[in-house]
């Protein structure tokens, strides 16, 4: 008889009445372990497994409680609201001015043409299937583990995103918004869902081919729909397209515009390598697929594409797309894709590198044309319609012997910045450029006021009298190093101007010699840090250059619009906009421009520089505005009006800002190509043409110009007498043991700091001892040939 025990096997034998043990051998031994170890296994697997189905029939219940409740308000679609939606292209947001009349429905700008199936190459269809969904034919709308990576993604940063069928991308595009919620996330999979149900595989790839956008064309169009796209680029159907072509086209919609061949004009882009490397993934992923053969993706990989890109052709405008469309519809697209980027967390450095922005803004443009959005604009229709009537009218008046310059206007409300509005150019038919808001030209002396005077006054460098040298003098540095610094018509006129003098005859030298010494006692880009900058010039560090202050750096007539802006309205910027609000379809609002004044300026440097330029234009040294108005209208010509004048070489920029307390008004004048001259009496010819322009918004809304309103100097003006000959107080010079004696005609010049200088020989700004003998010794001369008159 035998036993087994845990250790040990026992046989029990009689032997002399005595029980004997024999120890286990070590292969049993083995095998009773390892039969343990296996029941262990086997009862631990047992359990693993009920807690794995019971978690996942716990997660399956919660998914689907959380699933239907996302969905409950979802309504079950027909077949016919999926055609209607799916294929919907009609247009649901307006633009709206001021007063909330409508200035056009915002309608997609894509050219579309859809077409059949039969119409479509089997090549893209099998090329847009490779790479947008492999598994197309296979699934009923949603990949399941697609999915579920795809929501990992979103919720932990894990899982690599993707997940999206081209049901899915379609449902997306045509029915649903773009936001990244669960909620639209389970809208989008239970319509896939319900897509599958009604329409074959080949419709809804049809569908997504007619619908998705593909960059824009040889007309600088933007095109969706697969014909559209066929045409645009390759000047063929898209039935008829090869290998090559169709992978291109089958690219384009995972990011349109960065993968297009043109530009916004037509033009074919200097490097085109990222719709040829994207062309060549198509290829791959076709053939992955097996959907062409090793040698055809290998010949269709070599083939020049190239040459194959129709080359660029103009379109006529579209009578209802002027610049007010184009100008608000671009401003809003612009603040929607800042939005959305700022809801997805990118820095402004991440949104401004180009792929992303272009991204964001295909997003936004989505949302306009199919989100029901209105975009209120701050333009007085009244005001708007007289600016252009205006230009048809008198644009003439700035015509020259070398043909018709286009022209850029803007009238901005000092108080709050709003664009009230505008006039882009002389024919949106014949030139879409907005002159107003995009083209950047030259400023010439019309930045002095911000960029040198504005901030002599404010750093208490100089007052209304201070004289400067206008004697002859040259560059000091860079390629014009030893050349004569030219005013507009001489080489300087030997004497010393005062501030006012300077800026009514808008002489280059003073200016030049107020730049430098301003940076000379404060630092090169000190103007542009602490004024220029605060109201969003752009360009730095072109304004730290010696030559800055003769203004050859570009700027956009809303710049200087706000630059003026700025000192009618007491030195407080308030940035120019021209969108007040947007709101949902629902009457959300989404956006709402706010208020962020800027103390640019102090309130006596404003006030002191707006009493400078009142005698810029009663002066009309520079231009006749002030007397051309006043032929038009008697009563605008009471208003107190305030502006600058400024030109570029050659009088191939002329500008004219303007201001009375309530408003400024903007004008530059050039041509486009930027190589035909004009001649010194394009001054005269813009000063002229505004007059006719206030005139023409006056008779539209007279109460916008606050004639009644005045501007007046500060109470913390610094009001001096002071030598009337050198700027400074009265009394005796010294130098080189000569005295010399200030005449006794005094006036009094105004400061924004109780900075004015004594007496002394040099006086002035600028200058060599040679410039102040000469002007000292004019004066004594003067002053014998007075008294011996007198005698």
């Amino acid at each position: 008889m035998t036993r087994y025990t845990n250790k040990t096997e026992v046989k029990i034998v009689p032997q002399n009445g005595k029980r004997t043990q024999k120890p286990f051998s070590e292969k049993r031994k083995g095998w009773f372990y390892f039969n343990i170890s296996l029941r262990v296994l086997h009862a631990l697997l047992l359990v693993g497994v009920s807690f794995l189905i019971i978690g996942t029939a716990l997660f399956a219940g919660i998914g689907a409680g959380y699933f239907a409740y996302l969905v409950e308000d979802t309504p079950t679609p027909t077949k016919a609201d999926l055609q209607k939606s799916l294929g919907d292209i009609s247009e649901t947001s307006k633009l709206t001015y001021a007063d909330n009349q409508e200035i056009a429905t915002i309608r997609s700008d894509l050219m579309r043409t859809t077409v059949k199936s039969d119409q479509i190459s089997d090549l893209i269809k099998k090329a847009i299937i490779s790479t947008e969904d492999e598994y197309f034919y296979q699934h009923n709308g949603v990949v399941p583990k697609a999915v579920v990576r795809a929501l990992l993604s979103e919720a932990i940063g894990f899982g690599g995103g993707g997940g999206s069928t081209l049901t899915q991308q379609l449902v997306k595009q045509q029915v649903l918004t773009s936001e990244t919620t669960f909620k639209r996330k389970a809208n989008e999979i239970l319509l896939a869902m319900e897509v599958e149900k009604f329409f074959s595989k080949d419709e809804i790839v049809t569908l997504y081919l007619n619908v998705s956008p593909f960059g824009r064309n040889n007309k600088g169009q933007n095109i969706a729909g697969v014909q559209e796209a066929a045409k645009g680029i390759f000047g063929k159907d898209a039935k008829d397209v090869n290998l090559a072509q169709a992978a291109f086209i089958a690219g384009l919609p995972q990011s349109p515009i960065i993968y297009s061949p043109y530009d916004n004009t037509g033009k074919i882009k200097e490097n085109l390598s990222a719709g040829l490397e994207r062309k060549d993934f198509v290829l791959f992923s076709m053939y992955r697929n097996h959907e062409i053969s090793k040698k055809e993706y290998e010949e269709a990989k070599k083939y020049d594409l190239k040459k194959d890109f129709i080359k660029q052709q103009e379109v006529s405008a579209s009578a209802d797309h002027g610049y007010l469309y184009y100008t608000v519809l671009g401003k809003a697209q612009s603040i929607l894709a800042k939005q959305m980027a700022t809801e997805d967390k990118l820095s402004t450095e991440e949104y401004n590198k180009e792929e992303n922005q272009q991204k964001y803004l295909e997003r936004a443009q989505n949302e306009l044309v199919n989100g029901g959005y209105t975009v209120k604009s701050t333009i007085d229709k009244s005001i708007y319609d007289a600016m252009q009537k205006a230009v048809d009218d008198y644009g003439y008046l700035l015509d020259t012997y070398n043909g018709s310059p286009e022209v850029g206007n803007i009238l901005m409300d000092n108080r709050t910045g709003k664009v009230l509005g505008f006039v882009g150019g002389r024919d949106f038919a014949e030139n879409q450029n907005n002159h107003a808001f995009d083209t950047k030209r030259p400023a010439g002396s019309s930045i002095k006021p911000m960029l040198v005077y504005g901030p002599a006054i404010d750093q208490g460098l100089i007052g209304t009298e201070t004289r400067i040298s206008d004697y002859p003098t040259t560059w000091q540095g860079g390629k014009n190093s030893g050349d004569d610094i030219v005013n507009a018509t001489n080489k300087g006129s030997k004497t010393f101007q005062t501030v006012r003098e300077a800026l009514n005859e808008s002489t280059n030298i003073p200016a030049y010699h107020v730049y430098q010494d301003l940076q000379k006692n404060t630092s090169a880009d000190f103007a542009y840090e602490n004024y220029l900058k605060k109201m969003n010039y752009t360009n730095y560090p072109e304004w730290s250059y010696e030559s800055a202050p003769l203004g050859p750096m570009d700027v956009s007539t809303l710049e200087q619009t706000n630059g003026f802006q700025t000192l009618a309205n007491g030195g407080v910027y308030q940035e120019g906009y021209f969108i007040e609000s947007i709101t949902d379809n629902q009457g959300n609002v989404v956006y709402k421009h706010e208020e962020k004044p800027v103390q640019v300026y102090s309130k006596a440097t404003a006030s002191i520089m707006n009493n400078l330029m009142r005698s810029v234009l009663d002066a009309q040294i520079t231009t006749p505005f002030k007397s051309a108005v006043n032929s038009l209208n008697w009563d605008l010509a009471k208003a107190d009006w305030i502006g600058k004048t400024g030109s570029s070489d050659y009088y191939k920029d002329s500008w004219l800002v303007v201001s009375t307390p309530s408003i400024t008004l903007s004008s530059w004048a050039g041509f486009d190509d930027q190589t035909i001259k004009n001649d010194q009496n394009a001054g005269q010819r813009t000063g002229t043409y505004l007059a006719n322009l206030a005139n023409r918004i006056y008779m539209a809304n007279p109460d916008v110009f606050g004639i009644d309103q005045k501007f007046t100097l500060d109470n913390s003006v610094h009001k001096e007498k002071v030598s009337k000959f050198t700027g400074t107080l009265p009394g005796r010079a010294t130098n080189n043991n000569r005295t010399f004696q200030t005449p006794q005609d005094t006036v009094t010049s105004y400061w924004a700091k109780d900075n004015v200088p004594e007496a002394s020989f040099k006086f002035g700004i600028g200058g060599t001892n040679a410039n102040y003998l000469d002007y000292w010794n004019k004066a004594n001369r003067s002053t014998s040939t007075s008294r011996s008159q007198n005698n």
